[in-house]
């Protein structure tokens, strides 16, 4: 691991350097890719020469322990305990810094949200997901876009698509991908039995059109008109865009905006992100198909959490981790959940690396 590490800290320096040279710092594209290869690895050595300093603090200490006072001894060896725990936790955060990054943690992040089985009541808790995520981003200060919706006219929606632009989305966003299950009584139920109804989320990395190659004659386009509400133009023009792209299947639609081409561009957005979730898919099941960080880390057909609200209970099945505080996390509150499940893959991934 430290041979590694001083790699890292020689190209950190190398880095440094090619940074004020007056010719790259006047090449704007080279400055800039040199400027973010640099902040890539930058935590790393940061944490590695307090790593350092921390090493040379404990030589410090045990030369001490063999002091001729006692107090000093005591003294000494009250502070070397207290190092080595710190020793430990920062070697923890430099195994977990060191992991291979992400080159979508730093992406933009499509949602989409899809009712399932539960007919309307699956439709609001569809929407009750949504406004979660619109709270939520609303805290990290991201931007939120509605890029296509197809609303019940009743509070819920069959299937609402958004774009969250910001700071680090996808990385706090990804592991949101799978089955949601929701438990309660809906208002329409006389009874008041509880029913069970499942919502569908997958989190997509926003692709740019240097991601994805997409030629114009692998896409089929039809037009059509709106349906549902949505205003005054609905039916009168066809201004409701579907995209298929013919190698992969993937179908798009949107009938959101009065202009057709405001509609296929929304889809082609949309369109592009599923094609990169789908090309990091099948790259990632060729070269690992037994990799154990894959386990639950983005399958839409998998359960992977149950929002219980008679108890007022939220379950994560992937790692086993209840909440008795649905009502604040469905609130927007999701600080709890997503870090300790970034931990727990993370713990997965350092495992797969050292196996």
């Amino acid at each position: 691991m430290f041979e590694k590490l001083e790699e890292v800290v020689h190209k950190f320096e190398r880095l440094t350097e090619q940074m004020a040279d007056p010719e790259i710092a006047t090449d704007s594209g080279r400055f800039t890719k040199i400027a973010k290869e640099r902040a890539e690895i930058q935590d790393v050595v940061e944490a590695y020469v307090a790593y350092k300093t921390l090493l040379d603090a404990m030589d410090d200490n045990e030369a001490m322990v063999g002091d001729p006072d006692p107090e000093i001894r005591a003294m000494a060896l009250e502070e070397l305990a207290s190092l080595k725990v710190t020793k430990e936790k920062a070697e923890a955060e430099i195994q977990l810094l060191l992991l291979p990054h992400d080159p979508m943690d730093d992406k933009n992040t499509i949602i989409e949200i899809r009712a399932g089985t539960g007919g309307e009541e699956a439709a609001l808790f569809a929407a009750d997901l949504f406004r979660m995520y619109r709270r939520y981003a609303d805290t990290q200060k991201w931007k939120m876009e509605i890029l296509s919706a197809h609303d019940t006219g009743l509070g819920g929606y069959k299937e609402i698509v958004c774009l969250i632009t910001g700071k680090k989305v996808f990385s706090r966003l990804k592991w949101e991908s799978g089955v949601h299950r929701v438990q309660r009584v809906p208002e329409t139920e006389a009874q008041g039995r509880v029913h069970t109804s499942a919502v569908t989320v997958a989190v997509l990395p926003e692709a740019e059109e240097v991601d994805v190659d997409i030629r114009d004659q692998d896409i089929r386009v039809d037009l059509y008109r709106a349906s549902g509400a949505g205003g005054q133009h609905v039916n009168k023009t066809d201004s409701a865009v579907r995209l298929t792209h013919e190698p992969t299947g993937i179908v798009v639609a949107c009938q959101d905006e009065r202009s057709q081409h405001k509609n296929k561009a929304k889809a082609m957005k949309i369109l592009r992100s599923k094609i990169l979730e789908k090309e990091i898919d099948d790259r990632q099941k060729s070269e690992a198909a037994d990799r154990k960080s894959q386990v639950g880390s983005g399958d839409r057909s998998e359960r992977i959490r149950t929002y219980n609200f008679p108890q007022n209970r939220l379950t994560d099945h992937r790692i086993g981790l209840t909440l008795y505080k649905l009502d604040r996390i469905i609130e927007g509150e999701l600080g709890e959940l997503l870090d300790p499940l970034r931990a727990w893959f993370q713990a997965e991934a350092l495992k797969a690396v050292q196996e």
